[in-house]
């Protein structure tokens, strides 16, 4: 036998040898016929990594799973996992949150080569969202009433005053786009096109107005909704509802907020519109005159839900002394920006930025209603000195866990500082990521130009009070005014004495002429 044969016949001997063992521990299976397939050697196992065969995973593969991991891992919105439910297998993807999109062409049998040029179709697609979009939100108001509010109402889960505070008047709204639904139908044509929606929105847009008490109500909506999660029968008629097929992975705060996130939608899906509606078509003015309406009325709802929200948490400060009330908040009618930060000390704190005052608070329970007290004397946005810190420039205190933890603990900070006098602060706060911090960073800027242009704007008016008088010195306007009117009575006091003199003079010279004359004739 030749040397390079042999690793073969020894080999061959150990199978033939497994498969004599096998016979011999299994007569029951000498019936089943012998396999020729040929048995691949089994080699020295050394280890339990040998047994596992190596994976071909190209790095730009492993990044986008561990992406997708980490995105899945970290949303909010998904549940915990629980045992298995009888109707798991009915349930949608856990990535699902919307229903599948319809089209207009694939909804009705249009011959679109003979009848309908390419615009003319984006057109058709365009008006039919508007109208599929009417018909997904009556469904999704209705579901809310229907699967949240009258079961947690009928089971005394919450009161009828809780639920009215919560759903505010979503009942009012569903006869509203109700109603727009309506016409949108009777004007669509057995074809399923549509030729005219211009008029029909003008005419139906002015009712969204009915939209300001429900955005208004929704920041303290929000706010009791997250307070009553805290009922154990709360929290678990909720979860059970999403948990449920009708809910797509919806809770109840989604459902709550799609009438806000619609009423928003609405000019982009009116200038999707118009931007495929020719020139000549009698639509465009009409729609010129819609999408300037739905401007107006969004504007003028976020100013007032804007107020909403700002007298809200005003409502909600709790003064630690009288000394820390501060005009600037009194008069603050928006809240730039506000959230939860931590010191340097890892205490959290939830920070308001008003128009012109920054207020950093601590949340506390206060009559069972989340409320905010302050921490520290409020700082006025003018004086206010923004520093960006560098990762790693902050020294973590606390514990002596903080010295071994991660360079976590000492990323995304930003300070904040304020002197005055005798009155000084410093606070190093720290921001959930590097994106939350940037908000930070520009609100805080944005408010401080504001601020800034505020105040020069009050130079100005208070300069353009002042004139410059024919010697170069400033006089108000107030002064100049009370020179005028002394001018002008000196004026008036000078004719008059002018004329009194004039009178005098002249009865003086006849006198004298008189007296002259009287003279002579003495003596002649």
């Amino acid at each position: 036998m030749v040397a390079k044969d042999y690793p073969f016949y020894l080999t061959a001997k150990r199978a033939n040898c497994a498969l004599e063992a096998q016979a011999a521990a299994s007569p029951a299976k000498e019936t089943e016929e012998p396999s020729t397939k040929r048995v691949k050697p089994l080699s020295r196992v050394t280890s339990l990594a040998s047994l596992i065969p190596p994976v071909r995973t190209t790095p730009l593969k492993r990044f986008s799973q561990t992406l997708q991991r980490s995105i899945s891992f970290r949303s909010e919105s998904r549940p915990d996992l629980l045992s298995p439910r009888p109707w798991s297998r009915n349930m949608p993807p856990a990535n699902t949150k919307r229903r599948d999109s319809k089209l207009w062409s694939e909804t009705f049998d249009v011959c679109v080569n003979h009848m309908l040029t390419s615009k003319e179709i984006k057109r058709q697609e365009a008006i039919f969202e508007l109208s599929q979009g009417e018909e997904d939100l009556i469904e999704d108001l209705k579901l809310a009433k229907k699967a949240y509010h009258d079961p947690m109402l009928k089971l005394s889960i919450m009161t009828e005053q809780e639920l009215n505070q919560i759903f505010g008047t979503l009942d009012s709204l569903i006869p509203l786009h109700e109603d727009l639904l309506r016409r949108l139908q009777e004007v669509r044509k057995s074809d399923g096109s549509t030729e005219h929606v211009g008029h029909i929105l003008v005419g139906w847009l002015p009712c969204l107005n009915s939209y300001d008490s429900y955005c208004s109500n929704q920041v303290a909506a929000k706010a009791l909704l997250d307070h009553k999660k805290q009922d154990h029968r709360v929290q678990d008629f909720l979860q059970r509802c999403l948990e449920s097929p009708f809910s797509r992975k919806l809770d109840l705060w989604n459902f709550l907020d799609i009438p806000r996130s619609r009423l928003v939608k609405y000019p982009l899906l009116l200038r999707e519109i118009l931007r495929h509606t020719p020139n000549d078509h009698p639509d465009q003015q009409h729609l010129e005159e819609a999408i300037n309406i739905i401007q107006g009325i969004v504007a003028e709802i976020n100013i007032k839900t804007g107020e909403s929200e700002c007298q809200y948490y005003k409502e909600r400060l709790i003064y630690l002394e009288e000394g820390q009330r501060d005009a600037l908040i009194d008069n603050s009618r928006v809240v730039c920006c506000h959230g939860e930060l931590k010191n340097n000390r890892g205490v959290k704190l939830h920070v308001f930025l008003f128009q012109e005052v920054l207020v950093i608070t601590r949340a506390i329970t206060h009559n069972e209603q989340l409320c905010y007290q302050l921490y520290r004397q409020p700082i006025p946005v003018r004086d206010l000195v923004l520093e960006d810190l560098q990762d790693g420039e902050v020294r973590v205190g606390g514990s002596i866990r903080g010295a071994f933890s991660n360079n976590e603990r000492i990323k995304n900070f930003f300070r904040v500082s304020f002197k005055c006098g005798s009155q000084s602060q410093s606070h190093s706060l720290q921001a959930n990521d590097s994106f939350n911090k940037q908000q930070w960073l520009n609100c805080i800027r944005q408010a401080k130009e504001k601020v800034t242009c505020a105040g020069k704007a009050r130079v100005l008016n208070s300069e353009a009070r002042f004139l410059l008088s024919p010697n170069g010195s400033r006089v108000s306007q107030v002064d100049t005014s009370l020179e005028q009117m002394d001018q002008s009575d000196s004026e008036s006091d000078c004719s008059m004495d002018t004329s009194e003199n004039n009178i005098d003079c002249e009865c003086m010279e006849q006198t004298n002429s008189c007296e002259s004359e009287k003279q002579l004739e003495t003596d002649v």
